[in-house]
């Protein structure tokens, strides 16, 4: 009785790791390709940050590299990520009773073109954006940028990897 037990466990667990083929542990779906790339996406907001570009561009690579297991490569990708950073901006939100800024908003925006080489069907262009509040006292430099970066730019390039990849 317990070997049938046994082998009627082991039969399940089996069946249902094959019949989830569409899915796996990082909550992509089936995937095709075999590589991606990232263009570099250029800075073409009105007010800049230099180097965010960089930072971003990076951001996207890792995050695609750490969440599944296709290559980066340069050039001739089967997935293709490519566009640019269309605003950067600050903006008060709520202000004190000397009309000074109590809280700002720095809210990045990002248009993406996907382009996925193997199934056409998934090619889109869309804009990402998220925000980060900070106090009025403060300006967005140093560590106070940093923080607001990594913040923005973790929620986007999820976001990003949602849409293009686990379909979410």
């Amino acid at each position: 009785m317990k070997k049938i037990k046994n082998i009627t466990l082991i039969a399940f667990v089996v069946l249902a790791f094959n019949s989830c083929s569409v899915y796996n542990f990082t909550g992509t779906g089936k995937i095709d390709a075999k590589t991606f790339q990232v263009n570099y996406f250029q800075n073409t907001a009105e007010l800049i940050e230099p180097g965010i570009e960089r930072t971003f561009t990076l951001r996207l690579q890792d995050l695609i590299q750490n969440q599944t297991n296709l290559s980066l490569t340069n050039s001739g990708g089967d997935l293709v990520y490519e566009g640019e950073i269309t605003d950067y901006r600050i903006t008060p939100m709520t202000a004190t009773a000397d009309q000074r800024a109590a809280q700002n908003r720095l809210t990045i925006k990002v248009n993406v073109r996907f382009t996925n080489k193997k199934k056409e069907a998934d090619d889109f262009e869309k804009s990402f954006s998220f925000f980060y509040d900070f106090p009025g006292t403060n300006l967005p430099t140093g560590a106070q940028l940093t923080t607001a970066l990594d913040e923005i730019f973790e929620r986007i390039t999820q976001d990003i990897f949602n849409d293009s990849l686990a379909k979410w």
